[in-house]
């Protein structure tokens, strides 16, 4: 048995998505959406384990056919519209715990996530050890400056969320981020002390924006699927 505990990847993926309906195993691209972030994850080089967490036997069976492990079914509990990503992970490690295999590093990969590539996991594994970090995880840029943004307020008015960036040059303005919504490297000791993916000290693992594409109505689907064969084509994904 490895006494010094493994580096494993964890994909959550349950069944019963409501929006884009077996999302998980839609084929995208021509392929199952799932094997994506299975094969960047086996391709990474990284992992002594990738396990999928799901209740679903549709996809149990077909992450098995893309290479990952499915050693449990996630009980009912953890796989209704409203449970959080930590408490799916923190299971899945505890189990692990309970196999007499636990891990010492761990990635959460979203099932979802068809513009994964191994090298950025790579990247994210060298940061979450130089840094001596409990997360780092995906992040990009937004395209326009946020503290230039607007609301509509309550009488239908258009309005400035930061007024007193009016007439501040967008260049002077900071950068911002968000998450990109693709994998979390974790600590897992100090992570199972403080269920957290964003953790007090969490480190960017920076992604251009043509990487970023949210998936959630069907239009969205296609729209991706256009620009992740275009991206192939240029070299930025592997075929």
């Amino acid at each position: 048995m490895n006494t010094k505990g493994y580096t494993v990847a964890i994909i959550p993926a349950r069944g019963g998505s409501k929006r884009i309906p077996n999302k998980n195993v839609r084929p995208f691209a021509g392929k199952p959406m799932i094997s994506y972030p299975i094969a960047a994850a086996i391709a990474s080089g990284l992992f002594d384990r990738v396990i999928v967490s799901t209740d679903s036997d549709t996809i149990a069976e077909t992450a098995a056919a893309a290479g990952a492990e499915v050693p449990f079914r996630r009980p009912p509990e953890l796989s209704d519209d409203h449970t959080a990503t930590a408490p799916v992970i923190v299971h899945a490690l505890r189990w692990l715990e309970q196999a007499g295999t636990p891990a010492v590093n761990a990635c959460c990969i979203y099932a979802t996530a068809p513009f994964i590539r191994s090298e950025d996991i790579q990247r994210g594994y060298s940061i979450l050890k130089d840094k001596g970090a409990v997360s780092a995880f995906t992040v990009t840029s937004f395209a326009f400056p946020i503290f230039r943004s607007l609301k509509i307020a309550a009488d239908g008015a258009l309005a400035m969320n930061w007024p007193e960036h009016r007439n501040t040059r967008s260049q002077d303005l900071p950068e911002a981020f968000h998450d990109a919504g693709q994998f979390y490297w974790l600590d897992v000791a100090r992570f199972l002390a403080d269920p957290n993916l964003y953790s007090a000290d969490a480190r960017p693992i920076i992604l251009p924006r043509y990487l970023v594409q949210d998936i959630d109505t069907l239009e969205d689907w296609a729209t991706a699927e256009h620009m992740h064969r275009a991206l192939q084509l240029a070299g930025a994904l592997p075929r």
